[in-house]
């Protein structure tokens, strides 16, 4: 017998909602089945984990060889392509929405601040998994310096590349935001970030499936409601495919 973990259960059963979603969520009671669902598996996974409860972290010798990309793997315009080529030195990450100390952040000044490193396992909603060691400041050191505003509910990560003609973007709530190993990684492996992997800057929810660790990080907005943006879905896929918009592993 093959024992499966919960971690290795839950992204089964997310990447098999994922797939089948596109073929019933056109119904009103298909909707009405996915959302009661994703209430479901929110409550659970927290229930069984605990709001602050770490995703498993492993040793440098666990670290797979490579970690490939996905998604997008790039961003197509003049500007990354000739930031990229020189370090990334007017990339800035802006910090807005519902704060009362709006941040404009180099990469000299993420670096500047504390910092987490943390070796853990990327899984991917298609079925493959990598293990790498990513650094970075954890968000709600960010969050803290922006003075978040008690009206703020969710996080939405903006981000400089598009997939099939639409802007990449992705959210969580605050319990996900405050998580101590939500961090805004510029490396991995100790390394800088590589262009395929989201150079410069990348959101690691490490109790979430890869589709919310979103790439090329440009802004980092807090919101009271997630109605008005995009689709109201929350995230590129869950508006363009369906998925889940809670991916809990």
């Amino acid at each position: 017998m093959v024992e499966i973990g919960r971690r290795g259960l839950l992204a089964g059963l997310a990447a098999l909602g994922a797939g089948a979603c596109s073929k019933i969520a056109d119904s009103e009671t298909g909707r009405s089945i996915f959302n009661a669902a994703e209430g479901w598996h929110r409550a659970a996974h927290r229930a069984l984990a605990g709001k602050q409860g770490l995703a498993p972290e492993y040793a440098p010798e666990d670290r797979s060889p490579g970690f490939r990309g996905n998604g997008s793997v790039t961003v197509d315009s003049d500007f990354y392509r000739g930031e990229m080529a020189s370090g990334f030195p007017a990339w800035r990450l802006m910090i807005g929405g519902l704060v009362d100390q709006p941040l404009a952040l180099s990469l000299a000044d993420l670096r500047a601040l504390p910092q987490r490193s943390q070796i853990t396992r990327h899984d991917c909603v298609e079925g493959w998994s990598a293990i790498g060691e990513w650094t970075g400041p954890q968000l709600a050191t960010l969050l803290d310096a922006a003075k978040l505003r008690e009206e703020a509910r969710f996080i939405i990560f903006r981000c400089a590349d598009t997939l099939y003609g639409r802007p990449y973007y992705e959210s969580i709530d605050m319990v996900d935001a405050f998580h101590p190993q939500t961090i805004i990684a510029h490396a991995l492996n100790g390394e800088p970030l590589p262009e395929k992997n989201g150079a410069p800057l990348r959101a690691r929810i490490e109790r979430q499936l890869g589709y919310k660790h979103a790439k090329y990080l440009t802004g980092i907005d807090a919101v009271a409601s997630l109605d008005d943006i995009g689709a109201g879905k929350g995230g590129f896929w869950e508006d363009f495919a369906g998925y889940q918009w809670y991916a809990g592993i």
